[in-house]
C-alpha cells in the first residue's frame, strides 16, 4: 500500500527528512581551475598551504621603528631606507633608526611598531615623532587572516565569488569539486502546448517546466530537457528508460495525482519503485518520489504554483544533497501581517507575500492577493513565502508570522 492510500497526510518535515535520508551525494569528482569554479561544490576541505598574510606588514603609510627608541628625552630618529610592497627594506633596523614604509610593505627586521605619517614631521632624514608611541601599532601579523594548516573552506560548500579570491590568495589555482548532476526534465499531458503554438480547445501552455528548469540552471545542473511527452504509454516508457540510463535524476510535472487517467504511474511501477505521497503542504499536496532504475525520481503536481513550491521545498534540498552540497535551513524572519490571512488547519501553507522593512527596523508582510495553486502571478508579485504552520487557522492583521525571503534559486 502506498503512502497515499493511508488516511491522513504526511507532515512536511517528515517528507523532507525521508527525501534527504533516501538520497546520497555523488562520488564523482573533478579538478577545475578558478576561472570555471564559481558555484561548483567542493568535494574536499581546503587547507591553507601558507599563512595569509605571509609576513608582518604595515597597515598604514608611515614609519617603521623600534618603539623603545622613542622616550621623553628622544623623539627623533634617522631614516635609513624605505620599504614598499614588493620591495622590502632588507637590513635589520638598529637603535636610533627608522624606515619609511608603505601600506602592505614588509616590516623590517628589528622594527616592532608603525607610526602614521600624520603623527610625524620630517627634516630631510631626521624624523620627529609627535605623539605617544604604542608598541605593536599598525602592524598586520603573519597569519592574522589565515594560518598555515587551517581549514578555510569545507567540503560541500557552493563556491562564492569571495571564495575564489580566498583560494587565489592562498596560491591555489584549482580545486576538487563534484561533477554536475545530470537531470532529465519533462512534462506530460496531451493538453499541453509550447509557448508560441496555437492553443486548441481545452489546452494550456506548459509553464511548469520553464520554472523548474530555471531553478535547475541556477543550481548548476546539467539538464536533459525532453519537452512535452504525450499520454502515450510506449513514448513515456521509452523516455523513462532513456532518462534513467543516462541521468542521476528525473523530474516530471503532472500525472501524480491519485486516480488520474494516465500511464505514468503504471510505467513507474514497471520500471522502478515510486511512492505517491499526499504531503500536508499547500499548495502542492500530490507528490511522487522514488527510483526509476538507478535514477532518483521526483513527480511534481500539475498546477503551476504547486509544482514550483513542491520543487522548491521538497525536491530542491534532496537535489542539493545529491550534488554534494551542504543543505542549510532557510532563513526565517518574523513579520507583522498587514492583512488577515485566510487558512484552514491541516497543512503547512506557503502563501506568497511581499516583505518590507519599516522605518523602525521591524518587518511587515502582506499577501499578493488570490493564492490559487494555478496563479503564477502570485509568485511573480512576491518576494517571500508566508509560512503558516499546519495547525494554524486564520491569522488576524497585526499578528506575527514566519516569513521566508526568497533565496537565490527562486528570486
Amino acid at each position: 500500500m502506498g503512502c497515499c492510500d493511508a488516511p491522513g497526510l504526511m507532515p512536511l518535515n517528515e517528507a523532507i527528512n525521508q527525501l534527504l535520508n533516501s538520497v546520497k551525494p555523488l562520488t564523482y569528482t573533478e579538478t577545475v581551475g578558478l576561472e570555471l569554479i564559481l558555484d561548483r561544490i567542493l568535494a574536499a576541505d581546503i587547507t591553507a598551504p601558507i599563512n595569509v598574510p605571509g609576513y608582518d606588514n604595515s597597515a598604514m603609510d608611515g614609519y617603521a621603528i623600534r618603539a623603545e627608541d622613542i622616550n621623553a628625552s628622544n623623539k627623533t630618529l634617522t631614516q635609513v631606507g624605505k620599504s614598499f610592497a614588493g620591495a622590502p627594506y632588507t637590513e635589520e633596523l638598529q637603535a636610533g633608526q627608522c624606515v619609511r614604509i608603505m601600506t602592505g610593505a614588509q616590516i623590517p627586521a628589528g622594527a616592532n611598531t608603525v607610526v602614521m605619517q600624520e603623527d610625524t614631521s620630517a627634516d630631510n632624514e631626521s624624523i620627529t615623532f609627535l605623539t605617544a608611541i604604542k608598541p605593536g601599532s599598525h602592524i598586520r601579523k603573519a597569519g592574522e587572516d589565515i594560518r598555515l594548516g587551517e581549514v578555510v573552506l569545507h567540503k560541500g560548500r557552493r563556491l562564492r565569488p569571495a571564495d575564489l579570491g580566498l583560494l587565489a590568495s592562498l596560491g591555489l589555482a584549482e580545486a576538487n569539486v563534484y561533477r554536475p548532476l545530470r537531470i532529465a526534465l519533462f512534462s506530460t499531458g496531451d493538453e499541453l502546448r509550447l509557448p508560441g503554438q496555437t492553443l486548441d480547445p481545452g489546452c494550456i501552455y506548459d509553464s511548469n517546466r520553464f520554472v523548474v528548469e530555471a531553478m535547475l540552471k541556477r543550481l548548476g545542473i546539467d539538464i536533459l530537457n525532453l519537452g512535452i511527452l504525450p499520454d502515450d504509454k510506449d513514448a513515456l516508457r521509452s523516455a523513462f528508460e532513456d532518462a534513467a540510463s543516462s541521468c542521476d535524476a528525473i523530474i516530471t510535472s503532472g500525472g501524480v495525482s491519485v486516480g488520474e487517467a494516465d500511464y505514468t504511474k503504471d510505467i513507474l511501477d514497471e520500471l522502478g519503485k515510486v511512492n505517491f505521497w499526499k504531503v500536508a503542504v499547500k499548495p502542492g499536496k500530490p507528490f511522487a518520489f522514488g527510483h526509476v532504475g538507478a535514477a532518483v525520481f521526483f513527480g511534481l503536481p500539475g498546477n503551476p504554483v504547486s509544482a514550483a513550491v513542491t520543487f522548491h521545498q521538497l525536491a530542491l534540498p534532496a537535489i542539493q544533497k545529491m550534488a554534494g552540497e551542504t543543505v542549510e535551513p532557510p532563513i526565517t524572519v518574523q513579520a507583522t501581517t498587514e492583512h488577515t490571512l485566510r487558512k484552514h488547519p491541516g497543512r503547512t501553507d506557503f502563501q506568497r507575500g511581499v516583505l518590507a522593512q519599516l522605518e523602525d527596523g521591524s518587518w511587515q508582510v502582506c499577501d499578493t492577493g488570490s493564492q490559487g495553486s494555478g496563479m503564477l502571478s502570485s509568485m511573480v508579485k512576491s518576494n517571500c513565502y508566508i509560512r503558516l504552520a499546519a495547525d494554524e487557522g486564520n491569522i488576524e492583521a497585526g499578528e506575527l508570522v514566519d516569513v521566508i525571503p526568497y533565496d537565490r534559486w527562486i528570486s
